[in-house]
């Protein structure tokens, strides 16, 4: 499945066990709202960290989710690539293998748009 595919099917299934889970998602979705709007940290910030630890934590799907979030927030390349390395810095050898998927998905979404 190709990355912008899969980003909008995680979307669209989240959408779909939010109709199946109404109180959790609407207190899951206010955690994300309040923890990623603009504060002392920028939220582009927010979603870089976030994508830093999708890296760590091997989530394909959590990487594109905040890769394409940190794209919308303005991140540049350069500061994704950034994220990357010190993803990769943290979480070793696995945390390298999911920064391909992270940089794949880099070069989708942004020639997508």
């Amino acid at each position: 499945m190709k990355y912008q595919e899969q980003y909008t099917h995680v979307k669209s299934v989240i959408r779909k066990l939010g109709g199946e889970c109404q109180d959790m998602m609407e207190h899951f979705s206010n955690l994300h709202k309040s923890s990623v709007q603009e504060g002392a940290i920028p939220n582009k910030y927010k979603e870089l960290i976030a994508l830093g630890i999708s890296i760590s934590i091997q989530c394909n799907e959590c990487i594109v989710y905040h890769l394409n979030d940190a794209i919308n927030a303005g991140a540049t390349d350069e500061e994704i690539m950034e994220t990357i390395s010190v993803s990769v810095m943290m979480g070793g050898g696995p945390a390298l293998i999911y920064a391909t998927h992270a940089y794949e998905a880099l070069q989708e979404l942004k020639n997508g748009k």
